[in-house]
Protein backbone atom coordinates (compact mmCIF):
# COMPACT_ATOMS: atom_id res chain seq x y z
CA UNK A 1 0.00 0.00 0.00
CA UNK A 2 1.46 3.27 -1.00
CA UNK A 3 2.66 5.38 2.14
CA UNK A 4 0.92 8.59 2.86
CA UNK A 5 1.63 11.27 5.88
CA UNK A 6 -0.66 14.05 7.62
CA UNK A 7 1.04 17.23 8.82
CA UNK A 8 -0.61 19.23 11.21
CA UNK A 9 0.13 22.87 11.87
CA UNK A 10 -1.20 24.94 14.70
CA UNK A 11 -0.52 28.83 14.12
CA UNK A 12 -1.76 32.00 15.04
CA UNK A 13 -4.97 32.04 13.59
CA UNK A 14 -5.72 28.81 12.31
CA UNK A 15 -5.24 25.15 12.30
CA UNK A 16 -4.16 23.31 8.78
CA UNK A 17 -3.93 19.61 8.07
CA UNK A 18 -1.79 18.21 4.69
CA UNK A 19 -1.51 15.05 3.60
CA UNK A 20 1.53 13.95 1.30
CA UNK A 21 2.71 10.91 -0.49
CA UNK A 22 5.89 10.09 -0.28
CA UNK A 23 7.82 12.47 -2.71
CA UNK A 24 6.41 15.40 -1.24
CA UNK A 25 3.23 15.93 -3.18
CA UNK A 26 -0.01 17.13 -1.34
CA UNK A 27 -2.86 14.98 -1.73
CA UNK A 28 -5.26 17.01 0.71
CA UNK A 29 -5.01 20.27 2.61
CA UNK A 30 -7.45 21.80 4.58
CA UNK A 31 -7.37 25.04 7.63
CA UNK A 32 -10.07 25.41 9.85
CA UNK A 33 -9.76 28.60 12.32
CA UNK A 34 -9.09 29.00 16.18
CA UNK A 35 -9.84 31.16 18.30
CA UNK A 36 -7.87 33.91 19.87
CA UNK A 37 -9.06 36.48 22.93
CA UNK A 38 -7.25 39.61 23.34
CA UNK A 39 -9.06 41.28 26.83
CA UNK A 40 -6.42 43.77 27.13
CA UNK A 41 -3.29 45.88 25.74
CA UNK A 42 -0.09 42.31 25.01
CA UNK A 43 -2.28 40.13 26.32
CA UNK A 44 -3.27 37.19 24.42
CA UNK A 45 -4.88 33.42 24.95
CA UNK A 46 -5.94 30.83 23.35
CA UNK A 47 -7.85 27.81 24.41
CA UNK A 48 -6.31 23.91 24.05
CA UNK A 49 -9.93 22.22 23.35
CA UNK A 50 -10.82 24.72 20.74
CA UNK A 51 -7.61 24.03 19.04
CA UNK A 52 -8.06 20.29 19.15
CA UNK A 53 -11.81 20.46 17.77
CA UNK A 54 -9.80 22.50 14.83
CA UNK A 55 -7.04 20.15 14.52
CA UNK A 56 -9.60 17.34 14.23
CA UNK A 57 -11.63 19.41 11.58
CA UNK A 58 -8.98 20.31 9.23
CA UNK A 59 -7.66 16.91 9.07
CA UNK A 60 -10.87 15.01 8.50
CA UNK A 61 -11.31 17.45 5.70
CA UNK A 62 -8.24 16.87 4.46
CA UNK A 63 -8.49 13.26 4.45
CA UNK A 64 -12.09 13.14 2.99
CA UNK A 65 -10.70 16.12 -0.18
CA UNK A 66 -7.83 13.25 -0.66
CA UNK A 67 -9.99 10.21 -1.06
CA UNK A 68 -7.45 8.01 1.25
CA UNK A 69 -8.81 5.62 3.77
CA UNK A 70 -7.45 5.83 7.34
CA UNK A 71 -5.24 2.72 6.78
CA UNK A 72 -3.41 5.09 3.99
CA UNK A 73 -1.66 7.07 7.01
CA UNK A 74 1.49 5.83 7.82
CA UNK A 75 2.52 8.36 10.00
CA UNK A 76 1.68 12.20 11.60
CA UNK A 77 3.37 14.76 12.67
CA UNK A 78 2.17 18.05 14.82
CA UNK A 79 4.07 21.70 14.94
CA UNK A 80 2.66 24.13 16.69
CA UNK A 81 3.49 27.95 17.85
CA UNK A 82 5.54 28.54 20.80
CA UNK A 83 2.65 29.05 22.88
CA UNK A 84 1.99 28.10 27.14
CA UNK A 85 -0.79 25.48 27.53
CA UNK A 86 -1.70 24.98 31.15
CA UNK A 87 -3.19 21.82 32.50
CA UNK A 88 -4.53 20.60 36.18
CA UNK A 89 -3.57 17.99 38.12
CA UNK A 90 -5.96 15.89 36.57
CA UNK A 91 -5.22 16.92 33.11
CA UNK A 92 -7.92 19.36 32.23
CA UNK A 93 -7.62 23.28 31.28
CA UNK A 94 -6.74 25.99 33.82
CA UNK A 95 -7.37 29.56 33.43
CA UNK A 96 -4.46 31.82 32.76
CA UNK A 97 -7.17 34.87 32.20
CA UNK A 98 -6.85 36.76 35.92
CA UNK A 99 -10.50 37.84 35.58
CA UNK A 100 -12.02 34.42 34.43
CA UNK A 101 -14.36 33.25 37.04
CA UNK A 102 -14.42 29.69 38.71
CA UNK A 103 -14.90 27.25 36.52
CA UNK A 104 -14.21 29.81 33.21
CA UNK A 105 -10.97 27.51 32.35
CA UNK A 106 -11.72 27.26 28.50
CA UNK A 107 -8.49 29.73 28.44
CA UNK A 108 -5.89 27.87 29.47
CA UNK A 109 -3.47 28.94 26.96
CA UNK A 110 -0.64 32.50 27.21
CA UNK A 111 -0.05 32.52 23.28
CA UNK A 112 3.50 33.33 22.44
CA UNK A 113 2.91 37.06 21.54
CA UNK A 114 1.49 37.89 24.67
CA UNK A 115 4.06 40.38 26.39
CA UNK A 116 1.95 40.08 30.09
CA UNK A 117 5.29 38.66 31.82
CA UNK A 118 7.68 41.68 31.06
CA UNK A 119 8.77 41.99 34.74
CA UNK A 120 9.06 38.70 34.80
CA UNK A 121 11.73 38.32 31.93
CA UNK A 122 13.80 41.29 33.35
CA UNK A 123 14.06 39.28 36.56
CA UNK A 124 15.34 36.48 35.14
CA UNK A 125 17.72 38.13 33.08
CA UNK A 126 18.98 39.79 36.04
CA UNK A 127 20.60 36.63 36.96
CA UNK A 128 23.02 36.48 34.07
CA UNK A 129 22.95 32.53 34.76
CA UNK A 130 25.11 30.94 32.03
CA UNK A 131 21.60 29.30 30.89
CA UNK A 132 21.26 32.76 29.64
CA UNK A 133 23.85 32.64 26.74
CA UNK A 134 21.86 29.97 25.20
CA UNK A 135 18.73 32.28 24.16
CA UNK A 136 21.36 35.13 23.43
CA UNK A 137 22.28 36.31 26.78
CA UNK A 138 18.44 37.61 27.53
CA UNK A 139 15.43 35.26 27.99
CA UNK A 140 12.27 36.80 25.89
CA UNK A 141 9.20 37.66 27.31
CA UNK A 142 7.38 35.23 24.45
CA UNK A 143 9.05 32.33 26.32
CA UNK A 144 7.51 30.15 28.57
CA UNK A 145 9.26 30.86 31.78
CA UNK A 146 8.82 34.42 32.32
CA UNK A 147 4.50 33.14 31.36
CA UNK A 148 5.23 30.34 34.16
CA UNK A 149 6.75 33.03 36.53
CA UNK A 150 3.78 35.40 35.98
CA UNK A 151 1.21 33.21 36.70
CA UNK A 152 2.67 32.07 39.96
CA UNK A 153 3.41 35.58 40.92
CA UNK A 154 -0.20 36.46 39.80
CA UNK A 155 -2.49 33.50 40.22
CA UNK A 156 -1.08 31.79 43.14
CA UNK A 157 -4.35 29.74 44.26
CA UNK A 158 -4.25 28.72 40.64
CA UNK A 159 -0.67 28.30 40.57
CA UNK A 160 -0.71 25.30 43.62
CA UNK A 161 -3.40 23.22 40.95
CA UNK A 162 -1.71 23.53 37.81
CA UNK A 163 0.18 19.81 37.06
CA UNK A 164 1.38 20.43 33.95
CA UNK A 165 3.13 23.08 31.85
CA UNK A 166 3.35 21.94 27.84
CA UNK A 167 4.78 24.41 24.84
CA UNK A 168 1.79 23.94 22.50
CA UNK A 169 3.80 21.39 20.06
CA UNK A 170 4.25 18.79 22.89
CA UNK A 171 0.60 19.58 23.90
CA UNK A 172 -0.74 18.90 20.91
CA UNK A 173 1.41 14.87 21.02
CA UNK A 174 0.02 14.48 24.26
CA UNK A 175 -3.31 15.19 23.41
CA UNK A 176 -2.88 12.42 20.28
CA UNK A 177 -1.01 9.65 22.18
CA UNK A 178 -1.43 9.89 25.43
CA UNK A 179 2.08 9.86 26.14
CA UNK A 180 3.68 13.30 27.98
CA UNK A 181 6.74 12.93 26.64
CA UNK A 182 8.73 16.50 25.55
CA UNK A 183 10.50 17.02 22.59
CA UNK A 184 14.36 18.96 22.29
CA UNK A 185 12.77 21.64 20.57
CA UNK A 186 10.08 22.65 22.91
CA UNK A 187 12.37 22.13 25.94
CA UNK A 188 15.96 23.65 24.92
CA UNK A 189 14.55 26.83 22.41
CA UNK A 190 11.77 28.21 24.87
CA UNK A 191 12.06 26.34 28.33
CA UNK A 192 16.16 27.20 29.63
CA UNK A 193 16.75 23.44 29.08
CA UNK A 194 20.22 22.54 27.88
CA UNK A 195 20.97 19.40 26.07
CA UNK A 196 23.75 17.32 26.61
CA UNK A 197 27.14 18.46 24.98
CA UNK A 198 30.13 18.86 27.15
CA UNK A 199 32.69 20.18 24.70
CA UNK A 200 30.16 23.51 25.68
CA UNK A 201 28.76 22.91 29.22
CA UNK A 202 29.79 21.25 31.75
CA UNK A 203 26.23 21.25 32.88
CA UNK A 204 23.39 19.47 30.71
CA UNK A 205 19.61 19.33 31.36
CA UNK A 206 17.96 21.34 33.91
CA UNK A 207 20.08 24.03 36.07
CA UNK A 208 18.89 23.73 39.59
CA UNK A 209 20.72 26.75 40.29
CA UNK A 210 19.07 28.44 37.81
CA UNK A 211 15.68 27.83 38.87
CA UNK A 212 16.61 28.50 42.11
CA UNK A 213 18.06 31.97 41.44
CA UNK A 214 14.49 32.73 39.22
CA UNK A 215 12.09 31.96 41.59
CA UNK A 216 10.84 28.29 41.04
CA UNK A 217 12.45 26.06 43.40
CA UNK A 218 9.66 24.00 43.50
CA UNK A 219 10.16 22.35 39.98
CA UNK A 220 13.80 21.05 41.27
CA UNK A 221 11.81 19.12 44.25
CA UNK A 222 9.32 18.19 41.57
CA UNK A 223 11.78 16.99 39.18
CA UNK A 224 10.79 19.25 36.92
CA UNK A 225 7.60 16.88 36.44
CA UNK A 226 5.12 19.64 35.31
CA UNK A 227 7.54 20.78 32.64
CA UNK A 228 9.27 17.21 31.59
CA UNK A 229 9.21 13.30 31.62
CA UNK A 230 12.35 10.92 31.40
CA UNK A 231 11.41 10.85 28.01
CA UNK A 232 12.68 13.56 25.20
CA UNK A 233 12.55 13.14 21.64
CA UNK A 234 14.59 14.69 18.81
CA UNK A 235 12.29 15.74 15.70
CA UNK A 236 11.22 12.69 13.59
CA UNK A 237 11.20 10.32 16.59
CA UNK A 238 8.59 8.32 17.11
CA UNK A 239 6.60 9.31 20.35
CA UNK A 240 3.91 6.73 20.27
CA UNK A 241 0.56 5.88 17.99
CA UNK A 242 -2.29 7.63 18.21
CA UNK A 243 -4.40 6.75 21.20
CA UNK A 244 -7.74 4.83 20.06
CA UNK A 245 -9.79 8.14 21.53
CA UNK A 246 -7.90 10.85 19.60
CA UNK A 247 -7.83 7.94 16.23
CA UNK A 248 -11.52 8.54 16.18
CA UNK A 249 -11.87 12.40 16.63
CA UNK A 250 -9.05 12.48 13.81
CA UNK A 251 -10.55 9.41 11.59
CA UNK A 252 -7.42 7.90 11.66
CA UNK A 253 -6.53 4.54 13.06
CA UNK A 254 -5.26 3.82 16.34
CA UNK A 255 -1.50 3.02 16.66
CA UNK A 256 -0.35 5.24 13.73
CA UNK A 257 2.92 6.11 14.19
CA UNK A 258 3.05 9.97 15.84
CA UNK A 259 6.22 11.86 15.42
CA UNK A 260 7.93 13.96 17.78
CA UNK A 261 6.23 17.75 18.38
CA UNK A 262 8.00 20.49 16.47
CA UNK A 263 7.71 24.59 17.04
CA UNK A 264 6.21 25.87 13.81
CA UNK A 265 9.04 27.27 12.72
CA UNK A 266 11.48 24.37 12.89
CA UNK A 267 8.87 22.27 11.14
CA UNK A 268 9.17 25.14 8.20
CA UNK A 269 12.80 24.43 8.03
CA UNK A 270 12.10 20.80 7.88
CA UNK A 271 9.86 21.85 4.93
CA UNK A 272 12.39 24.47 3.34
CA UNK A 273 15.90 24.12 3.94
CA UNK A 274 16.19 21.19 1.13
CA UNK A 275 14.62 22.60 -1.31
CA UNK A 276 16.49 22.27 -4.34
CA UNK A 277 17.55 24.70 -7.06
CA UNK A 278 18.54 23.25 -10.80
CA UNK A 279 21.87 23.98 -11.16
CA UNK A 280 22.72 25.15 -7.58
CA UNK A 281 21.86 23.03 -5.15
CA UNK A 282 24.49 20.84 -4.69
CA UNK A 283 26.99 24.13 -4.49
CA UNK A 284 25.05 25.79 -1.31
CA UNK A 285 26.34 24.65 1.87
CA UNK A 286 23.83 23.75 4.65
CA UNK A 287 25.70 27.15 7.06
CA UNK A 288 25.27 29.22 4.24
CA UNK A 289 21.41 28.97 4.11
CA UNK A 290 19.30 31.12 6.61
CA UNK A 291 15.56 29.48 6.92
CA UNK A 292 12.98 32.28 6.87
CA UNK A 293 9.79 31.51 8.06
CA UNK A 294 7.66 34.69 7.32
CA UNK A 295 4.16 34.72 8.64
CA UNK A 296 2.30 36.67 11.67
CA UNK A 297 5.95 37.02 12.42
CA UNK A 298 8.95 35.93 11.05
CA UNK A 299 11.97 33.40 12.44
CA UNK A 300 15.47 33.36 11.04
CA UNK A 301 16.72 29.82 11.45
CA UNK A 302 20.52 28.48 10.91
CA UNK A 303 21.57 24.89 10.99
CA UNK A 304 25.57 24.22 11.64
CA UNK A 305 27.63 21.70 12.46
CA UNK A 306 29.58 23.38 15.37
CA UNK A 307 27.83 26.09 18.70
CA UNK A 308 28.35 29.85 17.54
CA UNK A 309 27.39 32.03 20.00
CA UNK A 310 25.31 35.75 18.53
CA UNK A 311 24.50 38.00 21.11
CA UNK A 312 20.59 39.19 21.13
CA UNK A 313 20.16 35.74 18.74
CA UNK A 314 18.81 32.62 20.49
CA UNK A 315 20.78 29.11 20.72
CA UNK A 316 22.82 27.52 20.16
CA UNK A 317 20.53 24.64 20.47
CA UNK A 318 21.77 21.41 19.71
CA UNK A 319 19.64 18.42 18.79
CA UNK A 320 16.86 21.03 18.47
CA UNK A 321 16.45 19.44 14.85
CA UNK A 322 19.03 17.17 13.58
CA UNK A 323 21.24 15.19 15.89
CA UNK A 324 24.91 16.52 16.60
CA UNK A 325 23.96 19.77 15.03
CA UNK A 326 22.90 23.38 16.95
CA UNK A 327 20.89 25.75 15.74
CA UNK A 328 20.36 30.12 16.19
CA UNK A 329 17.28 31.71 15.85
CA UNK A 330 16.78 35.09 15.26
CA UNK A 331 12.97 36.58 14.25
CA UNK A 332 11.13 39.76 14.39
CA UNK A 333 7.83 39.87 16.37
CA UNK A 334 5.57 41.34 14.02
CA UNK A 335 6.02 41.20 10.00
CA UNK A 336 2.80 39.97 8.60
CA UNK A 337 0.86 41.36 11.42
CA UNK A 338 2.25 44.55 10.96
CA UNK A 339 1.77 44.70 7.08
CA UNK A 340 -1.85 44.26 8.04
CA UNK A 341 -2.02 47.00 10.88
CA UNK A 342 -0.12 49.61 8.27
CA UNK A 343 -2.76 48.73 5.73
CA UNK A 344 -5.88 48.37 8.15
CA UNK A 345 -5.38 52.24 9.80
CA UNK A 346 -4.67 53.98 6.92
CA UNK A 347 -7.47 56.00 6.00
CA UNK A 348 -6.96 55.15 2.47
CA UNK A 349 -7.86 51.23 3.87
CA UNK A 350 -11.69 50.60 3.14
CA UNK A 351 -11.67 52.44 -0.30
CA UNK A 352 -8.55 50.23 -1.49
CA UNK A 353 -10.10 46.91 -0.27
CA UNK A 354 -12.77 47.74 -1.72
CA UNK A 355 -11.37 48.49 -5.59
CA UNK A 356 -9.57 44.87 -4.81
CA UNK A 357 -12.59 43.54 -4.26
CA UNK A 358 -14.08 44.51 -7.88
CA UNK A 359 -10.91 44.01 -9.39
CA UNK A 360 -11.11 40.17 -7.86
CA UNK A 361 -7.35 40.73 -6.18
CA UNK A 362 -5.99 40.65 -3.26
CA UNK A 363 -4.61 44.17 -1.29
CA UNK A 364 -1.48 42.91 -1.59
CA UNK A 365 -1.74 42.75 -5.38
CA UNK A 366 -3.87 45.99 -5.58
CA UNK A 367 -0.68 47.95 -3.78
CA UNK A 368 1.82 45.70 -5.45
CA UNK A 369 0.42 47.48 -8.88
CA UNK A 370 -0.43 50.67 -7.90
CA UNK A 371 3.62 51.07 -6.93
CA UNK A 372 4.40 49.35 -10.91
CA UNK A 373 1.98 52.72 -11.86
CA UNK A 374 3.58 55.10 -9.62
CA UNK A 375 7.17 54.11 -11.01
CA UNK A 376 6.16 54.53 -14.32
CA UNK A 377 4.08 57.72 -13.66
CA UNK A 378 7.48 59.30 -11.99
CA UNK A 379 9.69 57.60 -14.40
CA UNK A 380 11.54 56.16 -11.80
CA UNK A 381 15.09 53.71 -13.03
CA UNK A 382 13.48 51.21 -10.43
CA UNK A 383 10.89 51.39 -7.95
CA UNK A 384 12.10 51.03 -4.15
CA UNK A 385 13.54 54.75 -4.88
CA UNK A 386 9.66 55.85 -4.75
CA UNK A 387 9.88 55.41 -0.53
CA UNK A 388 13.36 58.12 -0.33
CA UNK A 389 11.28 60.18 1.46
CA UNK A 390 9.63 57.84 3.49
CA UNK A 391 11.07 55.30 6.44
CA UNK A 392 10.00 52.95 8.73
CA UNK A 393 11.58 51.53 11.51
CA UNK A 394 9.11 47.59 11.74
CA UNK A 395 9.48 46.92 15.43
CA UNK A 396 5.70 48.09 16.29
CA UNK A 397 5.50 44.65 18.82
CA UNK A 398 9.43 45.11 20.32
CA UNK A 399 12.75 43.83 19.01
CA UNK A 400 13.15 40.03 19.27
CA UNK A 401 17.21 40.00 17.26
CA UNK A 402 19.10 41.43 17.48
CA UNK A 403 18.49 43.78 19.97
CA UNK A 404 16.26 41.64 22.41
CA UNK A 405 14.50 44.70 23.72
CA UNK A 406 10.80 44.05 23.77
CA UNK A 407 10.07 47.50 24.66
CA UNK A 408 11.77 48.94 21.32
CA UNK A 409 8.57 50.92 19.38
CA UNK A 410 7.58 51.78 15.73
CA UNK A 411 8.11 54.68 13.53
CA UNK A 412 7.62 56.12 10.87
CA UNK A 413 9.54 59.55 9.40
CA UNK A 414 8.19 61.67 6.28
CA UNK A 415 4.38 61.54 6.63
CA UNK A 416 2.39 64.46 4.99
CA UNK A 417 -1.25 64.94 5.19
CA UNK A 418 -1.86 62.84 1.66
CA UNK A 419 -4.82 60.37 2.29
CA UNK A 420 -4.53 59.05 -1.17
CA UNK A 421 -4.16 55.30 -2.71
CA UNK A 422 -0.70 56.80 -3.38
CA UNK A 423 -0.08 57.52 0.34
CA UNK A 424 -1.36 53.86 1.50
CA UNK A 425 0.86 52.39 -1.39
CA UNK A 426 4.33 53.96 -0.41
CA UNK A 427 3.93 53.54 3.15
CA UNK A 428 3.09 49.58 2.73
CA UNK A 429 6.45 49.41 0.45
CA UNK A 430 8.19 51.06 2.70
CA UNK A 431 6.79 48.69 5.36
CA UNK A 432 8.40 45.84 3.02
CA UNK A 433 11.60 47.35 3.08
CA UNK A 434 11.65 47.98 7.03
CA UNK A 435 11.12 44.09 7.15
CA UNK A 436 14.49 43.56 4.92
CA UNK A 437 16.48 45.69 6.67
CA UNK A 438 15.60 43.66 10.17
CA UNK A 439 16.49 40.83 8.45
CA UNK A 440 19.77 42.02 7.01
CA UNK A 441 21.07 43.29 11.07
CA UNK A 442 19.93 39.78 11.85
CA UNK A 443 22.08 38.77 9.35
CA UNK A 444 24.87 41.02 10.22
CA UNK A 445 24.65 40.35 13.87
CA UNK A 446 25.70 36.81 12.83
CA UNK A 447 28.08 36.20 10.48
CA UNK A 448 29.77 39.26 12.47
CA UNK A 449 30.08 35.97 14.97
CA UNK A 450 30.86 33.19 12.50
CA UNK A 451 28.64 32.82 10.40
CA UNK A 452 28.76 32.67 6.71
CA UNK A 453 24.80 33.11 5.39
CA UNK A 454 24.60 33.52 1.90
CA UNK A 455 20.96 32.89 0.89
CA UNK A 456 17.23 32.81 2.06
CA UNK A 457 15.49 29.83 2.35
CA UNK A 458 11.76 31.33 2.71
CA UNK A 459 8.68 30.04 3.19
CA UNK A 460 5.16 30.77 4.86
CA UNK A 461 2.17 33.19 4.03
CA UNK A 462 4.03 36.51 3.28
CA UNK A 463 5.79 34.38 0.33
CA UNK A 464 3.13 34.58 -1.85
CA UNK A 465 3.90 38.28 -1.98
CA UNK A 466 6.08 38.42 -4.81
CA UNK A 467 7.43 42.24 -4.39
CA UNK A 468 7.78 41.05 0.00
CA UNK A 469 10.27 38.28 -1.74
CA UNK A 470 12.26 40.66 -4.22
CA UNK A 471 12.46 43.38 -1.67
CA UNK A 472 13.70 40.95 1.09
CA UNK A 473 16.81 39.72 -1.48
CA UNK A 474 17.47 43.57 -2.27
CA UNK A 475 17.42 44.75 1.33
CA UNK A 476 19.84 41.53 2.33
CA UNK A 477 22.03 41.32 -0.40
CA UNK A 478 21.25 37.32 -0.75
CA UNK A 479 19.16 35.73 -3.24
CA UNK A 480 15.96 33.93 -2.19
CA UNK A 481 15.51 30.66 -2.73
CA UNK A 482 11.71 29.67 -2.03
CA UNK A 483 10.67 25.85 -1.90
CA UNK A 484 7.65 23.86 -4.16
CA UNK A 485 4.94 24.68 -1.69
CA UNK A 486 5.70 28.11 -0.33
CA UNK A 487 2.90 28.37 2.16
CA UNK A 488 2.10 24.97 2.93
CA UNK A 489 6.36 24.33 3.48
CA UNK A 490 5.33 24.11 7.43
CA UNK A 491 2.91 21.65 7.42
CA UNK A 492 4.83 19.74 5.55
CA UNK A 493 7.30 19.91 7.60
CA UNK A 494 4.90 18.45 10.25
CA UNK A 495 3.92 15.40 8.11
CA UNK A 496 7.65 14.90 7.10
CA UNK A 497 8.34 14.11 10.50
CA UNK A 498 5.29 12.09 10.48
CA UNK A 499 7.24 10.38 7.53
CA UNK A 500 9.97 10.04 9.70
CA UNK A 501 8.33 8.53 12.54
CA UNK A 502 6.81 5.51 10.27
CA UNK A 503 10.12 4.66 8.66
CA UNK A 504 8.46 4.00 5.98
CA UNK A 505 10.96 5.19 3.42
CA UNK A 506 14.54 3.61 4.33
CA UNK A 507 17.12 4.20 1.54
CA UNK A 508 18.64 1.13 0.58
CA UNK A 509 21.71 0.12 2.18
CA UNK A 510 20.45 1.74 5.36
CA UNK A 511 18.78 0.66 8.77
CA UNK A 512 18.04 4.14 9.92
CA UNK A 513 17.41 7.20 7.95
CA UNK A 514 17.91 10.55 8.80
CA UNK A 515 15.39 13.31 9.21
CA UNK A 516 17.58 14.98 6.58
CA UNK A 517 17.18 12.28 4.28
CA UNK A 518 13.33 12.65 4.40
CA UNK A 519 13.62 16.28 3.99
CA UNK A 520 16.01 16.13 0.96
CA UNK A 521 13.82 13.15 -1.10
CA UNK A 522 10.00 15.17 -0.09
CA UNK A 523 11.07 19.00 -0.40
CA UNK A 524 11.02 18.79 -4.19
CA UNK A 525 12.25 21.55 -6.82
CA UNK A 526 12.30 25.34 -6.14
CA UNK A 527 13.20 28.61 -7.36
CA UNK A 528 15.47 31.36 -6.76
CA UNK A 529 14.68 35.17 -6.84
CA UNK A 530 17.81 36.89 -7.43
CA UNK A 531 19.56 40.25 -5.73
CA UNK A 532 19.05 43.15 -7.85
CA UNK A 533 22.31 43.89 -10.14
CA UNK A 534 21.21 48.04 -10.68
CA UNK A 535 24.21 49.65 -9.00
CA UNK A 536 22.21 52.61 -8.28
CA UNK A 537 19.60 50.50 -6.39
CA UNK A 538 21.86 48.50 -4.42
CA UNK A 539 23.86 51.73 -3.17
CA UNK A 540 20.44 52.92 -2.83
CA UNK A 541 19.79 50.29 -0.41
CA UNK A 542 22.46 50.87 1.57
CA UNK A 543 21.59 54.41 1.75
CA UNK A 544 18.22 53.07 3.90
CA UNK A 545 19.74 50.95 5.95
CA UNK A 546 21.81 53.21 7.66
CA UNK A 547 18.25 55.23 8.13
CA UNK A 548 16.84 52.17 9.66
CA UNK A 549 20.20 51.80 11.71
CA UNK A 550 19.57 55.45 12.86
CA UNK A 551 16.14 55.39 13.38
CA UNK A 552 16.65 52.56 16.17
CA UNK A 553 19.89 54.75 17.79
CA UNK A 554 17.17 57.93 17.63
CA UNK A 555 14.48 56.15 19.70
CA UNK A 556 16.97 55.50 21.91
CA UNK A 557 18.37 58.73 22.30
CA UNK A 558 14.53 60.14 22.43
CA UNK A 559 14.42 57.93 25.57
CA UNK A 560 17.52 58.88 27.42
CA UNK A 561 16.36 62.58 26.84
CA UNK A 562 13.04 62.59 28.70
CA UNK A 563 14.38 60.13 31.35
CA UNK A 564 17.47 62.94 31.79
CA UNK A 565 20.27 60.91 31.07
CA UNK A 566 21.80 63.56 28.34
Amino acid sequence: MTPYYLGIDVGTGSARAAIIDSSGTICGLAINDIQLWNPRANYYEQSSEDIWSSVCLAAKAAMAQSGLKPANIKGVGFDGTCSLVVLDRSGKPISIDPESSDGENHRNIILWADHRAGKQADKINATDHEVLKYVGGKVSVEMELPKILWIKENLQERWNKIGSFFDLPDFLTYRATGNASRSICSLACKCGYVPPDTSVSPQQGWHDDFFQSIGLAEFINENYSRMSTSQIFSAGQKVAGLSQYAANELGLLEGTPVSSGLIDAYAGIVGTLAAKIPGECGNILMEQRLAVIAGTSSCHILMINRPLFVDGVWGPYRDALLRGHWLNEGGQSATGKLIDWIIDTHPFSIQAKTLADEKGISIYDLLNEHINTLQKRQNLPFSSKLTKDLHVYPDFHGNRSPLSDPTLCGAIVGLTLDVSLDALALLYYSTLQSIGYGTRHIIEAMNNSGHNIKYLYMSGGLCKNELFVKTMADATKCPVVLPKYVEASVVIGAAICGASASEAMPIDGDKRTTLWDFMERMNGTGQIVATTAISDEIEYNERKYMVYLNMWKDQIHYRHIIEGKN
